[in-house]
C-alpha cells in the first residue's frame, strides 16, 4: 500500500538537482526526465525510483513470462530495463559477441521511495509508509550537500570496435544481403569504449544531458552498473487501452546558423531515402502492433515528422492502437520486442544478419528503460545515445548505428554514426 503525499517546490529545478544528488545513497535509481519537451503523449515531466523492495533479474531464458509474473504478483509500480538480447527468448536467435559490460537480460525493481513531476508539482508515493519519513526525506534533499568534488571524471580514451575500413566492409556485405532480397534494411550498429577506466556517473550523466536536453533523459543506477541515456526516442507507451510507438529513422546535423540549420532540416524532410527508411520501420511497428491490437485500430498518426533536438533533427513517426483491458501489459511488450528501428525488416532477418556482423553484444543498448503502474499502464524509451559503465570492471561504452538500405553510401552512414557519437565522445573525451 503506498501513500500520497503532495509537494510543491519553491524551485523545481533546483529540487531535480537536489533529488538526484540525494538519490545516490541507494543501490536501485532509476531517474526519468524529458527536460521539459513538450510531448504530446507524456504523463510526467520527470520521474524518480529508488531503494527496492523486491526486484528480479534474469537472463534472457523465460525472461517475459519471468516478468509477467512478477508484474502481476506485485500489482504496483515497478522500474527497470530490457536488454535488447531478450529476443533470445522469443525467436530461435543467439547473441555470442563479446560483451564487456556484462549487466543482466532482464533488471526490475519495486521502489520504496517514488517521485512524479508534473508542472510545478511533486507527487511522493511512498511504500510501507512510516510516521515523518518524508518530511525528514524532504529535508535532507532541500540540504542535501554534495561531497564529491566536481570534474572528478578525467578525459577518456576512446576506441574503436570496429575501425573505419572494416566498417565499409561489413556495410558492403549488408548491401549484398539486402540485394539477393534477404532483408530490406537492418540497423547496423558499431560500438566505441574504453577499459580501465573510472568515471563519475552522475557528473557524466548531467553533462550528457546538458549537451543534448531529451525528451526519454535517463540515470539508472543498479549497484555498480550505470545507465546514462540522452535518448530522444520513445520504444512503446500504453495509457488506459491506448498503445503508442515512435520509431525514429532519419538523422540529421545541426547547424549554429539559423538558415543553414533550416535548410538541414528541411532536406531531411525531403530526403528520399530517409522516408523509405522510416515507412519500412513504421510497417513493421504496425505489424507487431497488430498482434495484441482491437482489429482495424492500429493508426499512423504521423508520418516521417522532424523533430528538433540540441544536437540532430530527427525523422519520427506516431503509430497507435486500442487493446482490450483483458491484454496482459508485458504481452504487448513482448510481441513488439525488439523495436523496429533498432531491428530491421523483415525483423528476424535482420537480426540474424545483424549477429554476424557486428563485433559486441548489444546488451542494454538498443533495448529498453521505464515502468509499469499498478493499473497495467507503461512507458519505456529506447536506449541509445546512451553511455554505458560497469564500475567494477571500470568498462565504458557506448554504441551507435544507422539504417542500411538498398540506396545506403557506406561513407555517409559512418558519417552519420559519427553525429550520433558526438555528444557522448564530448562528454568522455572532455
Amino acid at each position: 500500500m503506498r501513500t500520497t503525499h503532495i509537494y510543491k517546490p519553491q524551485n523545481i529545478l533546483a529540487f531535480k538537482k537536489q533529488l538526484l544528488l540525494w538519490a545516490q545513497q541507494f543501490n536501485e535509481v532509476v531517474w526519468l526526465d524529458s527536460n521539459s519537451y513538450n510531448q504530446a503523449y507524456s504523463s510526467f515531466d520527470a520521474v524518480l525510483a529508488v531503494d527496492a523492495s523486491t526486484s528480479i533479474q534474469t537472463n534472457y531464458k523465460e525472461a517475459f513470462n519471468k516478468l509477467k509474473a512478477y508484474q502481476t504478483e506485485v500489482n504496483d509500480w515497478i522500474f527497470g530495463y530490457l536488454t535488447y538480447d531478450l529476443k533470445n527468448g522469443i525467436e530461435n536467435l543467439v547473441s555470442n559477441n563479446f560483451d564487456g559490460l556484462r549487466f543482466p537480460d532482464l533488471y526490475f525493481f519495486q521502489p520504496k521511495k517514488l517521485f512524479l513531476f508534473k508542472d510545478e508539482t511533486v507527487e511522493i508515493k511512498y511504500l510501507h509508509f512510516l510516521k515523518h519519513e518524508v518530511k525528514e526525506d524532504l529535508k535532507a534533499i532541500n540540504f542535501f550537500e554534495d561531497k564529491t568534488p566536481l570534474n572528478t571524471t578525467k578525459p577518456v580514451k576512446i576506441k574503436l570496435r570496429i575501425h573505419k575500413d572494416a566498417y565499409f566492409e561489413k556495410v558492403s556485405k549488408m548491401l549484398e544481403h539486402i540485394k539477393h532480397g534477404s532483408i530490406y534494411e537492418a540497423n547496423f550498429c558499431q560500438e566505441f569504449y574504453a577499459e580501465n577506466t573510472t568515471i563519475n556517473p552522475l557528473e557524466t550523466y548531467c553533462k550528457l544531458n546538458a549537451i543534448s536536453g531529451p525528451p526519454f533523459a535517463t540515470f539508472v543506477k543498479f549497484h555498480n552498473k550505470y545507465v546514462m541515456s540522452a535518448s530522444p526516442e520513445r520504444y512503446i507507451k500504453k495509457e488506459d487501452s491506448t498503445v503508442i510507438s515512435q520509431p525514429i529513422k532519419g538523422t540529421a546535423k545541426r547547424s549554429k546558423n539559423k538558415h543553414e540549420d533550416y535548410v538541414l532540416k528541411s532536406n531531411l524532410s525531403n530526403d528520399e531515402k530517409e522516408r523509405s527508411e522510416n515507412i519500412m520501420i513504421v510497417d513493421l511497428v504496425r505489424n507487431d502492433l497488430s498482434k495484441t491490437a482491437i482489429k482495424g485500430s492500429v493508426q499512423v498518426k504521423e508520418l516521417c515528422k522532424i523533430y528538433t533536438f540540441e544536437q540532430v533533427h530527427q525523422m519520427i513517426s506516431t503509430v497507435t492502437s486500442q487493446v482490450e483491458t483483458s491484454t496482459h501489459p508485458v504481452d504487448i511488450i513482448k510481441t513488439t520486442f525488439p523495436m523496429g528501428s533498432m531491428t530491421g525488416a523483415p525483423k528476424i532477418s535482420a537480426m540474424k544478419i545483424i549477429e554476424t556482423l557486428e563485433d559486441t553484444k548489444r546488451g542494454i543498448y538498443s533495448g529498453a528503460i521505464g515502468y509499469f503502474t499498478p493499473n497495467n499502464d507503461f512507458d519505456f524509451n529506447v536506449v541509445i545515445r546512451s553511455i554505458l559503465y560497469n564500475a567494477t570492471k571500470k568498462y565504458v561504452s557506448y554504441s551507435v548505428g544507422s539504417a542500411i538500405t538498398s540506396k545506403s553510401d557506406p561513407l555517409k552512414e559512418y558519417e552519420e554514426c559519427l553525429v550520433k557519437a558526438k555528444a557522448m565522445r564530448e562528454v568522455l573525451e572532455g
